[in-house]
């Protein structure tokens, strides 16, 4: 794989001028999918930030073929797009080597895009499917989706003296991708750029469908300060919130295991969507939130071990 001094070489497809917010890590994101994929990639993208910042009519940031959709459908479309491919490839009316990629934020993949992404899998196309989830639907006033963690603010879980934020905690998105038996699944982040780089690559190498899920934490919505994105993602890493790890035909890789886990009350006190649970009749929910944060570690490094032997 590429080291990241080869990657910054590389021409930038993801042009500046777009109109994210500063510190947008969805951006950064998308940048170093765009440097490890190259130019010859069709990427798709649903509603959501992403598709909004990058493309407003009449201009567009990317420096490749893009297709927006509908929020439910980008991995319905590029499976269409790989398809046809395949098709002009029998043929004989194309030769050279293509990537497709689809992309979706947390509302237009734990959710409204679940079913698109579920049967895209299922058939077995050849694209890459990346989940950039900044934990809301941000781009349309903050509300709650599949992918919130418990106890966060947003517009339509707010924190009062009955409800404390988000009672439930999120979707387990990456199981239930790897419940599908496909070739390749990951978790990465933007805060860890060769990991996540490195694992882009792999992914679009292998033969068959991949799924990645990356936390790309968002200023506005989670509210911290926006030079602080990528010190936010790493943390979340070294919190064991967010593990970073690959599955490669059912074969689990930790990639990264903190030697002192980083308490979770250390990553959501510099948040202000979490402000509320630091008052006094809210603080059990931290301790409850690092308990499943516990729990769902043991359970990773168990199923790697069982995998690897």
């Amino acid at each position: 794989m590429p080291g990241l001094k080869q990657l910054a070489q590389r021409e930038d497809l993801m042009s500046a001028g777009h109109r994210a917010c500063a510190g947008c890590l969805p951006m950064t994101a998308m940048r170093q999918i765009l440097l490890s994929a190259g130019k010859d990639t069709v990427c798709g993208c649903t509603t959501g930030c992403v598709e909004v910042v990058t493309t407003i009519y009449p201009y567009t940031a990317w420096r490749t073929p893009f297709i927006h959709n509908a929020f439910e459908n980008s991995a319905a479309t590029i499976s269409g797009a790989e398809a046809a491919y395949r098709s002009l490839r029998k043929q004989g009316k194309i030769d050279k080597e293509i990537n497709f990629i689809a992309m979706g934020g947390d509302g237009g993949t734990y959710d409204i895009g679940l079913q698109a992404l579920s049967g895209a899998m299922e058939r077995g196309h050849n694209m890459l499917y990346i989940c950039y989830d900044n934990e809301a639907y941000m781009n349309t006033g903050i509300q709650r989706s599949g992918g919130t963690p418990r106890g966060t603010a947003t517009s339509t879980t707010p924190a009062g003296k009955v409800i404390p934020g988000k009672q439930q905690y999120p979707k387990p998105l990456t199981d239930i991708m790897i419940a599908h038996e496909i070739p390749y699944v990951a978790q990465a982040t933007p805060g860890y750029p060769k990991d996540m780089t490195d694992k882009i690559e792999k992914a679009l190498s292998i033969e068959g469908p991949a799924f990645m899920n990356v936390l790309a934490p968002c200023t506005r919505g989670w509210r911290y300060p926006m030079e602080e994105s990528m010190d936010i993602a790493r943390q979340a890493v070294e919190t064991c919130f967010w593990p970073i790890y690959e599955v490669e035909h059912g074969k689990i890789t930790v990639s990264r295991k903190p030697k002192e886990k980083v308490p979770i009350e250390e990553w959501l006190k510099r948040q202000g969507r979490f402000r509320h649970l630091f008052r006094e009749e809210n603080k059990h929910i931290i301790a409850e939130i690092q308990a499943e944060v516990d729990r769902k570690w043991d359970w990773l490094l168990k199923r790697e071990e069982l995998t690897q032997s």
